[in-house]
């Protein structure tokens, strides 16, 4: 395996960090390329999240959150933020079925007064895979054949089949909760733990949760296929019929917090975003009311550019190395499909005026002006940088590395997630998986997945290696043998 100047690759499984638990480094030239490559790789169709509904609202605090953050969008109970959510499907075109399987998008722009903050992101608490460097790789079986332009179960299985922590999404996306049957009724997650910083300069990490006052509804595979036939834009047919009628959709924004001494307390990493946090209490943050839809598809849902590296003071990153690669892969494709100037347009403008040097370049409409656009500089009026708001600092152990996590855990919570559902999800999740896993032609593959699932759950593995017509005794013999 080569990098497109002809280098070989030394490792394409694990990026580079500075030591087993830092930030991923810009000098991991092979990471970057991957990611520069993939964000380009469709015009001008988003390569991810290509379908997707958007709409208009508010968020209002509900209390003064100052000892946990900074952020002014939580400085005082009742302050009001305008936001702008795009719901979307993650793998199908723009013109697809909103019925589909499929991870949903939650992504919300905070128009605050100290910039835009970006909260990209989806429907289920966690992700498929825990390294940036592999979401080529990863979308890449999951999106059509190159030869067929078919989606196929083959190709994404026997991806999957190397990465055993993607069962407990998988687990989570082969339940009913991979078809919602409404936006309206489906919570949110930023999947990715964050940190929050307080005026002090004290740590939180936390994980972010948008829980609907609607509740949650979702359907089954039968459910979806009548829908379908009905009307295959249901989701966007359902928010923008509430909106029209004023049964304004909300939601209600939680947090979960961990100290950073805390962190390697749990037999799981936390900052790996496949992993939820079970067990840690939530602290209610405020609450969005989505009110006004769209007047133009394109200047708003179509032309949102959103990103994790849309950061306000009081919220930065955690050293998750996903999250780590999407600050860089989500600004980059954005700056592909819509031009460097994307956050000009007035749907991704925010509030507060932009003062920087950054000028020219297609699309530009900044409308900036004068002499100096440089900085530092002496003359009157130039803008300043201001240590008040540089970024926390993060204490870094060891060598630069290229390795996995060394708490994987890859089982442990699919099991959770499979024996808390009831008889009939269970049901529901086994008769999904098998729809896809049974069309697999690789043998080898099959039992791979068989034991993953089994590891997770015994019955849940034995059931469905059942409805898949595999071979148990093979596969209690993986698992016996397979570190989890």
């Amino acid at each position: 395996m080569t990098r497109d100047n002809g280098s070989p690759v030394g490792d394409n499984q694990n990026s580079q960090t500075a030591g087993p638990n830092g930030p991923s480094l810009l000098q991991d030239s092979h990471l970057i390329e991957k990611l520069q490559r993939f964000d380009r790789e469709r015009i001008p169709e988003r390569v991810v999240h290509a379908r997707g509904t958007g709409a208009f609202g508010e968020f209002v605090s509900s209390g003064n959150a100052s000892a946990l953050t900074r952020a002014d969008v939580f400085s005082a109970a009742g302050k009001k933020t305008p936001v702008f959510v795009r719901f979307s499907t993650v793998i199908h075109p723009k013109g697809s079925p909103e019925t589909l399987r499929d991870p949903r998008g939650f992504a919300t722009k905070f128009y605050t007064q100290e910039g835009n903050w970006d909260l990209a992101g989806i429907h289920l608490p966690i992700f498929f895979i825990r390294d940036a460097i592999k979401f080529p790789d990863m979308i890449h079986a999951l999106k059509p054949s190159p030869v067929t332009n078919v989606q196929d179960p083959n190709r994404f299985f026997d991806f999957f089949s190397h990465v055993p922590e993607s069962t407990s999404q998988l687990t989570r996306l082969y339940s009913d909760m991979g078809i919602p049957a409404s936006y309206r009724k489906m919570d949110g997650h930023g999947v990715h733990a964050f940190k929050m910083v307080n005026q002090a300069g004290v740590v939180t990490y936390v994980k972010f949760h948008w829980k609907s006052r609607q509740g949650e509804q979702n359907l089954t595979r039968t459910e979806a296929a009548r829908v379908q036939g009905e009307d295959f834009n249901n989701l966007t047919t359902d928010l923008y019929g509430a909106i029209r009628k004023g049964d304004l959709p909300k939601w209600d924004l939680y947090v979960q917090t961990m100290l950073p001494a805390d962190l390697d307390k749990y037999a799981y990493n936390p900052l790996d975003a496949t992993k939820i946090w079970p067990g840690l209490p939530e602290t209610l943050l405020g609450t969005m009311t989505l009110n006004k839809m769209p007047d133009n598809f394109f200047e708003t849902t179509e032309s949102a550019a959103f990103a994790p590296s849309n950061l306000v003071p009081g919220i930065e990153p955690s050293e998750d190395k996903m999250l780590q690669g999407r600050l860089f892969s989500y600004a980059d494709t954005q700056h592909h499909r819509l031009s460097a100037n994307s956050k000009t347009l007035p749907i991704n403008a925010p509030l507060v005026k932009v003062s920087n040097g950054n000028s020219d370049g297609q699309g530009n409409r900044g409308g900036r002006s004068g002499e100096v656009n440089y900085q530092p500089s002496r003359q009157a009026g130039t803008a300043n940088d201001n240590p008040d708001y540089k970024y926390v600092e993060t204490p870094l152990t060891g060598t630069t590395i290229q390795a996995a996590i060394k708490k994987t855990d890859n089982f442990t919570q699919a099991g959770a997630f499979f024996r808390g559902l009831n008889s009939q999800q269970q049901t529901n999740l086994i008769g999904n998986l098998a729809s896809d896993l049974g069309k697999v032609s690789n043998s080898e593959i099959k039992q791979i997945m068989l034991t993953h699932f089994y590891k997770a759950d015994p019955i849940f593995g034995t059931r469905l290696t059942a409805a898949v017509s595999g071979n148990l005794g093979d596969v209690q013999q993986r698992a016996a043998k397979m570190a989890d």
